[in-house]
């Protein structure tokens, strides 16, 4: 018979003959590591607690992840605590590495569950965690009184027992009814059946809008061009530096360049886009909109 000599089984049995911490020499440990940086008693440390981690591990395997993955994420949790951890406080490491041990493996699950980002506030990483738990109990509790729950009253209840919002609890239930699918998998077994992709609506410009936009622009330039003529020089110079530039000058610094003042270079502003509405309105009423 063959032995499992898998990489999570061979961490697990290491851990499970590591040390065991009194709380005297646990203190001296950390210390060590707080005071000094001493790497041997950080790495003696940890290694007494990867038991822990790898205990806290194991319970989020109905999540799908590879046990080898949670467990390197529990070893990460575990080493930011014993960096963090303020032995002065008067508290057990273990008890204060299970915080970090636990919201390292939880962002991996969470970030691994799907494609598309599963939870970022508290709520909703409460859900996710939880929203099954308290599903389940719910529907014991009134199947215990021969009562059934439909779907809108189990959200409000769930919502309520685990203190989120409604629309948080509707949008994780969808969210945990199922894994992602690719939009290139056959919608059916038949050898010419389509992909899902193939049931997106195509959001770009048709042939015949593209023609029409590109023939009303094309429109629109002429006219502008035929409005343009007639205004003179200065006016031109206005209309173009005030509406044809991609950053558009200011009417002080138009008129430091042209020795006139604010007010006069606001006049002939508008005086010049009178003339050219009267241009525009007597070639097509469709463009009155463009100087209002």
């Amino acid at each position: 018979m063959a032995l499992d000599t898998s990489p999570e089984i061979s961490v697990s049995r290491k851990a499970m003959k590591a040390e065991l911490l009194d709380a005297e020499t646990e203190l001296k440990l950390a210390y060590a590591w707080r005071d000094e940086r001493d790497e041997a008693a950080l790495h003696r440390l940890i290694t007494a607690y990867m038991r822990l981690a790898i205990s806290m591990a194991a319970k989020f395997k109905r999540y799908g992840a590879p046990m080898g993955d949670l467990i390197q994420e529990a070893s990460l949790g575990l080493m930011k605590a014993a960096d963090k951890f303020d032995p002065d406080r008067g508290v057990r490491f273990s008890t204060y590495a299970v915080w970090w041990i636990k919201a390292s493996i939880q962002d991996y699950v969470m970030r691994n569950w799907s494609m598309v980002r599963t939870g970022s506030t508290s709520s909703q990483k409460s859900l996710f965690f939880n929203m099954r738990r308290v599903q389940a109990k719910l529907e014991r509790e009134a199947s215990a009184v021969g009562e059934r729950l439909d779907r809108h009253q189990l959200h409000q209840q769930i919502a309520s027992e685990i203190g989120v919002p409604l629309r948080d609890v509707e949008m994780m239930d969808g969210r945990l009814s199922g894994s992602d699918f690719s939009l290139n998998a056959v919608q059916s077994a038949d050898e010419d059946g389509r992909e899902w992709i193939d049931a997106l609506e195509d959001e770009s410009a048709q042939s015949a809008e593209i023609v029409e936009n590109e023939h009303d622009t094309a429109q629109l330039r002429e006219w502008l061009l035929g409005a343009m003529q007639a205004l003179n020089d200065r006016e031109r110079f206005i209309v173009r530096e005030r509406k044809l530039r991609d950053v558009p000058r200011t009417l002080e610094s138009l008129g430091a360049e042209l020795s006139l003042s604010k007010e006069r270079v606001r006049q002939l502003e508008a005086a010049a886009f009178q003339k050219m509405r009267k241009s525009l309105e007597a070639q097509s009423r469709e463009v009155q909109h463009f100087l209002a």
